[in-house]
C-alpha cells in the first residue's frame, strides 16, 4: 500500500473512530487515541503482554524474544482478516523451520467461535485471546487486521494495515532479512 492511500485510510479510520466516540472497540473510554499513535510503536520495541491460548495456558510475549514474530490482530467478524489467514497459515508452514512466529490476538468474545473457525480452516499457528481488548488498544491497534513484524530483538520492523497475501515474495523478503 503506497504512503498516500495509507495515509488516506488513516484520515478515514480517525474519522469513523471519532464518530464512534467510547465506544470504539480499541478506544480508550477515558480518552480515544489518535490513529496517528500507531506510528509510534515502530522502531521500538514491542509493548510485552500476556494473554490466553484457546486452552486457556498464560501465554508471555517476551517468551518469543530471539524469534522473528508476525503478530497479528484479528476477529473471526471480520472478513478481511478471514481472507488473509489462509496465507498466513502457508507463511507460517514455509518459515517456521527458520524461526518465524505468527501470533495472532483475536479481539473475539468467543474462544468458542475461534475454535470452530481454527478447526474448520486447519489454521495452526498460535492464537491468544484479548476478549477485553487490553492488548489491542496496548498496539494503538484502530483497524482489523492489523499486523506487526518484529525482528529478534522485540523491536516493530513494520505495520500492516488490511488484508495482505501473505505468500508474496516482497513480503517474504522483508521477513527473511530479518532472520
Amino acid at each position: 500500500m503506497n504512503k498516500g492511500v495509507q495515509i488516506i485510510f488513516l484520515v478515514l479510520m480517525f474519522v469513523f473512530l471519532t464518530a464512534m466516540g467510547k465506544n470504539s472497540p480499541s478506544g480508550d473510554e477515558k480518552k480515544p487515541f489518535s490513529p496517528m499513535e500507531i506510528d509510534k510503536l515502530e522502531k521500538n520495541k514491542a509493548p510485552g503482554f500476556s494473554l490466553k491460548d484457546l486452552n486457556g495456558r498464560e501465554v508471555v510475549f517476551s517468551s518469543l524474544k530471539g524469534k522473528v514474530v508476525l503478530l497479528n490482530f484479528w476477529a473471526t467478524w471480520c472478513p478481511a482478516c478471514i481472507g488473509e489467514m489462509p496465507s498466513l497459515n502457508k507463511l507460517y508452514h514455509a518459515m517456521k523451520p527458520r524461526g518465524l512466529e505468527i501470533v495472532a490476538v483475536s479481539t473475539d468474545g468467543s474462544a468458542n467461535a475461534v475454535r470452530d473457525y481454527l478447526n474448520k480452516k486447519g489454521i495452526e499457528f498460535q492464537v491468544l485471546m484479548d476478549e477485553k481488548r487490553t492488548v489491542t488498544k496496548q498496539y494503538k491497534v484502530f483497524s482489523l487486521p492489523t499486523t506487526f513484524l518484529i525482528d529478534r530483538n522485540g523491536v516493530i520492523i513494520e505495520k500492516f494495515f488490511g488484508e495482505y497475501d501473505w505468500t508474496d515474495q516482497e513480503i517474504k523478503r522483508k521477513i527473511e532479512k530479518l532472520f
